[in-house]
């Protein structure tokens, strides 16, 4: 890695975000500092921890500049005023538990040069220490069915496939995954930061969607792989990770969709979201089911700060036009190419 470097190559910025995970930085911090790409900046935005992370990374790795944060600002607004002052014409988002290669960067950069339009650039995600199946952050690319569900190409819910070369060809996706993705700074000034009023989780898809709805492309380009941990902000049965996906799911979808839409949409998702909170319920995980209802109270309290500028008719973007929770759980559509293709036409 050369910081600062005078290569022709478009500058970057690789910002990670991080909290009292002095462990995690010590484990995967060095394949980024490893890197290969010659015009590369690393920030380490340190979210007011208490490890010593930051001292570490500073005597470790002195070439990784470092934003410490007075407080523990969430991954939005942590990120967002990394962002702010990151140099780079593209900007990754990177988690503090993502391994990567050390040529990750540069197919990433070259998907944003081959197109202007392209604002968000998804690298393959892959499970660190099992680097044959996909991770469940990201995956392949990530979609979003015409209720809200999201998913994503290798992972349908708790289904997480094997990584065959099945979804080895770029393609166009509707989100990237927050934890490891590359923005092209010019669209952020349009488009605008990571919502802050989320804190964290769902922010990525709520981003994606503006961009898309401005007429950029998200994009996933797997011949760039990284490889996530995963959980280790918050683990997959944590009652706040259900309030949080769940209320910033509803605002994600209050945001982009037209009113009309909108009207159709909140029916059937406390209908979906009922049957979500009983089974919580069966599962022995009353916390959660708690959560999802908290979630419901909360988005619709947290609704009238987002209706000026909201989309007054559909936007054209292209959602999912099925149920994904009708074709997993019904259905037993399992995997991503077990979906209808037509169905992915459905406008929004």
């Amino acid at each position: 890695m050369q910081q600062g470097s005078s290569d022709k190559r478009p500058p970057v910025s690789v910002i990670i975000l991080t909290w009292n995970a002095l462990p995690l930085l010590q484990r995967y911090l060095p394949s980024v500092a490893a890197s290969s790409y010659d015009n590369l900046e690393i920030i380490l935005a340190d979210n007011a921890s208490s490890d010593g992370s930051a001292d570490w990374v500073s005597q470790s790795f002195p070439e990784v500049r470092i934003i410490r944060h007075q407080e523990n600002y969430g991954f939005c607004r942590g990120n967002n005023l990394a962002i702010a002052e990151a140099q780079g014409d593209y900007v990754v988002l990177l988690n503090n538990d993502v391994e990567v290669d050390r040529d990750w960067l540069q197919p990433l950069v070259a998907q944003m040069l081959s197109d202007d339009r392209v604002a968000a650039v998804q690298p393959k995600i892959l499970k660190s220490g099992e680097p044959l199946s996909f991770e469940y952050a990201g995956a392949a690319g990530g979609f979003i069915d015409r209720w809200g569900f999201p998913f994503a190409r290798g992972r349908l819910f708790e289904t997480i496939e094997k990584d065959e070369g099945q979804y080895d060809v770029a393609a166009d996706i509707f989100w990237a995954t927050g934890a490891a993705v590359m923005l092209r700074a010019t669209v952020l000034k349009d488009v605008g930061l990571l919502d802050e009023q989320f804190f964290m989780h769902m922010e990525e898809i709520d981003l994606c969607w503006r961009m898309k709805r401005r007429g950029h492309r998200i994009v996933c380009e797997p011949a760039s792989a990284v490889y996530h941990l995963g959980g280790a902000s918050l683990p997959s049965s944590s009652s706040r990770k259900a309030y949080y996906n769940f209320r910033n799911n509803l605002l994600t979808l209050y945001k982009n969709v037209s009113p009309s839409h909108w009207r159709r949409v909140i029916i059937v998702r406390i209908l979906l979201d009922t049957v979500a909170a009983m089974r919580a319920v069966g599962l022995g995980r009353a916390d959660e089911a708690r959560a999802i209802w908290r979630a419901h109270r909360d988005a619709a309290r947290m609704r009238e700060r987002y209706k000026a500028d909201r989309p007054t008719t559909e936007s054209g973007v292209e959602v999912y036009g099925g149920s994904v929770v009708i074709d997993y759980f019904l259905r037993g559509r399992r995997k991503f190419m077990d979906l209808p293709s037509s169905t992915f036409s459905a406008t929004r």
